[in-house]
């Protein structure tokens, strides 16, 4: 798998995008402010994710996905580590991600990799989305957000 950076001249994946994140139009707007990255197998775009700068000593993680047929195969953790690798190579001090409250898998996978919750937006979900998200039953109103230090 080869990981690099979309040049400006080049399309975001939208739709692999939009498999993590269901708002086009916040996809738009936060890969047109930050940084986009692809991971490839052979031609194939299998995977991306998204930095974007929230002031000088913290980037966060925008979105993150890998292709529902490459998933389980720890593709989506070679991801997460290449984007804090990026992340302390540009010199920022921390790292973040925010994930919903319903996203229980999301919520240990970015533990397990060292993660720890800093704060919650109370109703960010419903302020920012138009429909209901559900997710393991649990209706996703909450942003979970995790930090690493680097």
């Amino acid at each position: 798998m080869k990981i690099r950076r979309l040049e400006s001249d080049e399309q975001i994946p939208i739709n692999l995008l939009l498999q993590a994140d269901p708002s086009e139009q916040l996809i738009i707007e936060y890969t047109r402010n930050g940084e986009c990255f692809v991971a490839q197998m052979k031609d194939q775009v299998i995977g991306s994710y998204v930095l974007r700068e929230k002031n000088l000593d913290t980037i966060e993680l925008k979105n993150i996905v890998i292709k529902e047929d490459f998933q389980g195969q720890g593709l989506g953790k070679i991801l997460l580590f290449h984007s804090i690798k990026h992340a302390r190579n540009k010199g920022y001090k921390a790292i973040e991600v925010g994930t919903g409250n319903s996203s229980l898998g999301q919520l240990a996978f970015y533990q397990k990799c060292g993660f720890r919750m800093s704060e919650i937006d109370q109703d960010f979900f419903i302020r920012q989305y138009s429909d209901i998200i559900i997710e393991n039953g649990i209706q996703c109103r909450d942003m979970i957000i995790l930090r690493m230090e680097l």
